[in-house]
C-alpha cells in the first residue's frame, strides 16, 4: 500500500466507523446504551448527552438503568427520553431511570432492517465518492507530469482494491446487524 493512497484508506475507514456509530444506535429490541448517544438534556442551560451526566448500565437483556450523578437531573432525563424518538417510556423512582425495551413486531424489524440497507448504501456511496476524489487527484497529477501513465494506473488499482475492501466489510456490517434485529 503506497503513502499516496493511505490518505484516502483512513477516509473510507472513517466511513466505516460511522455506519457503526449509526448502527449502534438502532435499537434491536436488546438494551443498548448507544441508543442514548442522540438524547440530550438540558443541564443548566446547555444540551448534555445523557452519559455525560449519569451512568448508563445494562441491568437485563431488555433493561437499560441510567443513574443521574446529581439527583435533580431525574425528571430532566426522563423528560428528555420520553421527547426523544426512541419510543420508550422511562420508569423512574426518583433516584434511577429504568428504561425497558419491548420485544420489536415483525413489521418494525423489517423497517429497521430497512433503515440498515439504507445507512449502508449511504456509507457505499461515501465510499465511492472517496475512490472518486482519488481518482480525479491522479488524472490530475498525470495531466500535469506529476505521475508516469504506469503509476497513475498503478494508484488507481490500489484505490480500487481499497475500495472493494471497504464495501464488503460494509456489507458484512450490514448483514450482522440485520442478524440481530430479525433474531426473535
Amino acid at each position: 500500500m503506497s503513502s499516496v493512497t493511505k490518505v484516502y484508506e483512513e477516509k473510507m475507514s472513517s466511513c466505516l466507523a460511522h455506519l457503526g456509530k449509526e448502527l449502534a444506535a438502532i435499537r434491536a429490541g436488546r438494551a443498548n446504551p448507544a441508543v442514548l448517544d442522540k438524547v440530550a438534556v438540558d443541564y443548566y442551560g446547555s444540551p448534555t448527552p445523557i452519559n455525560q451526566i449519569a451512568a448508563v448500565a445494562v441491568a437485563e437483556a431488555r433493561i437499560l438503568t441510567i443513574t443521574p450523578w446529581d439527583g435533580k437531573m431525574v425528571r430532566e432525563i426522563s423528560k428528555a427520553i420520553q421527547t426523544s424518538e426512541l419510543g420508550i417510556n422511562p420508569v423512574d423512582d426518583g433516584h434511577t431511570i429504568r428504561l425497558v425495551f419491548p420485544t420489536p413486531t415483525e413489521e418494525r424489524r423489517k423497517q429497521l432492517a430497512k433503515d440498515v440497507q439504507k445507512l449502508g448504501e449511504e456509507t457505499k456511496i461515501a465510499i465511492r465518492n472517496v475512490r472518486r476524489d482519488a481518482m480525479d487527484k491522479f488524472k490530475a497529477q498525470r495531466k500535469s507530469s506529476e505521475l508516469t501513465e504506469d503509476d497513475q494506473k498503478k494508484l488507481e488499482e490500489e484505490t480500487q482494491k481499497l475500495t472493494d475492501k471497504f464495501i464488503k466489510q460494509v456489507d458484512a456490517t450490514c448483514e450482522t446487524k440485520n442478524k440481530e434485529i430479525m433474531e426473535v
